[in-house]
C-alpha cells in the first residue's frame, strides 16, 4: 500500500492587498472568497481523502483557535497546529514545519501549500501531486508549475530543464518579470508560475536548510525543539523572531540542486487583490461583482462588497467599493498596489485598530 501524503497548510499570511476586509485578527484565508468554504477550508478539503494525512498547519499563535474551529466545521482535525510568535516570511516557517513533520513521519512525504488560494480543477491537483510523489520520496524537493493563464507580472515564474516529461529538472528562478518578458514565458510551454506549493521528504528538505540556510534552519528548528505544547499547539519558542526573513525560494530553491518541477493545470489563483476577487467572481451583464446590499445603475466592471450598509454604483466604471466593520475602501480595480500603500501609511499614523 502506498503510504499517504500530509499536507502542511501555511496560514501565516496577512492579505494586506485585501484590506480592509482582510485583517490582523482574521486574515483573507479565514474568509469566503469564491465558495462556500473559507479558503483555508478549501484548502484543507482539497488536501483529504484516500491520498492524504491530516494536515499540519502553520499559524500565527493568535490564530490557533480559529483556525481549529473552521476546520472542524468541515469535519477535519489537524495532527498539529504551528504557532508562530510572530512571522518570518516563508523559509522560517517551512524550516519549523519540516522539523515537526520530521517528529510526526520521519520517512513520509510532505506537500506544502499556502492556505489562502484557490484551485478549480482539483482531481488535476491530485494527478500532479501523484506524478511528483516518487521523486520526492527520492530526495528531490518538488516544485509545482502552474500553467500560466495570462502574462502576469505579480508572480514569480519557474523554467523547467532536462529532456521532456512529467517530473524536470529545475533550471531557473525567475521573479516578477515586466509585462513584454512575461508575454514571452506564457508563450513557451517551459514557464509556468511559481505559486509556493512544494513536497518533499522532511529528512532531505531539512538537509537542504541546514546546508544552504543554516542561521535560518538553526533558529527554526531551536524554536520548535523548546516549543511549548499545551494540547494540540506547538507554540514555538522566542528563539523563531531570530531568523532572517527570507523567502523560502531564494532562501533555498533558488540555491538547491535538489529541485524537481511537476508542471500542472489546476485553474488556480491567489486571490491576492481585489481585482483577482472581482476576476474569479460571478458578474452580471455590466460585468459588476456585487456582495451583500449593493447596487449597479449605469456602472461597469465594479467590485462592490458591503457587510451591512447598503452601496449604490451609480455612472462609473472599474471602482472597488468594499465596506467592512467601519471602513470605506474605494480604489480603482487595477490599482493593486495602492491598498497594500494605503495599509502602511495607517501604520505610519498609529491607526492599527483600523488593521
Amino acid at each position: 500500500m502506498t503510504a499517504k501524503i500530509t499536507p502542511i497548510l501555511m496560514s501565516g499570511g496577512a492579505g494586506t492587498r485585501l484590506w480592509p476586509l482582510s485583517r490582523q485578527a482574521k486574515p483573507k484565508q479565514f474568509h469566503r472568497l469564491g465558495g462556500a468554504e473559507t479558503l483555508i477550508q478549501a484548502t484543507a478539503l482539497r488536501v483529504t481523502g484516500p491520498m492524504f494525512n491530516p494536515p499540519i498547519v502553520v499559524c500565527a499563535a493568535g490564530h490557533a483557535d480559529l483556525t481549529r474551529a473552521q476546520l472542524a466545521e468541515v469535519g477535519i482535525t489537524a495532527r498539529a497546529l504551528i504557532a508562530e510568535p510572530a512571522p518570518r516570511n516563508t523559509a522560517a516557517a517551512s524550516v519549523a514545519a519540516a522539523a515537526v513533520a520530521a517528529e510526526i513521519d520521519p520517512d513520509g512525504v510532505f506537500i506544502l501549500l499556502h492556505a489562502d488560494n484557490l484551485v478549480s480543477d482539483v482531481p488535476a491537483m491530485h494527478r500532479a501531486i501523484e506524478a511528483g510523489r516518487a521523486a520526492a520520496q527520492s530526495g528531490e524537493v518538488v516544485i509545482f508549475s502552474l500553467k500560466p493563464t495570462g502574462p502576469e507580472t505579480i508572480y514569480g515564474y519557474i523554467r523547467a530543464g532536462g529532456p521532456a516529461g512529467l517530473v524536470r529538472k529545475v533550471a531557473q528562478f525567475v521573479e516578477k518579470p515586466d509585462l513584454e518578458t512575461a508575454k514571452t514565458f506564457v508563450a513557451d510551454p517551459d514557464y509556468g508560475w511559481n505559486a509556493g506549493m512544494f513536497m518533499f521528504s522532511a529528512a532531505a528538505f531539512l538537509g537542504e536548510c541546514r546546508r544552504l540556510a543554516p542561521a535560518i534552519s538553526a533558529a527554526a528548528e531551536l524554536a520548535v525543539a523548546k516549543a511549548q505544547r499545551p494540547g494540540d499547539v506547538i507554540a514555538l519558542s522566542p528563539d523563531f523572531l531570530t531568523a532572517p526573513s527570507e523567502a523560502i525560494d531564494t532562501a533555498i530553491m533558488e540555491k538547491t540542486a535538489c529541485a524537481s518541477v511537476v508542471g500542472a493545470d489546476i485553474g488556480w489563483s491567489d486571490v491576492g487583490n481585489w481585482h483577482a476577487l472581482w476576476e474569479g467572481s460571478a458578474r452580471d451583464g455590466d460585468g459588476n461583482a456585487l456582495d451583500g446590499d449593493a447596487i449597479a445603475v449605469d456602472a461597469r466592471g465594479n467590485l462592490a462588497r458591503t457587510d451591512g450598509h447598503v452601496v449604490v454604483l451609480a455612472g462609473v466604471e472599474d471602482l472597488v467599493v468594499v465596506v467592512e466593520n467601519g471602513v470605506v475602501l474605494v480604489t480603482r480595480r487595477n490599482s493593486t498596489s495602492s491598498v497594500k500603500a494605503a495599509v502602511d501609511a495607517l501604520k505610519r499614523q498609529g491607526r492599527g485598530e483600523l488593521l
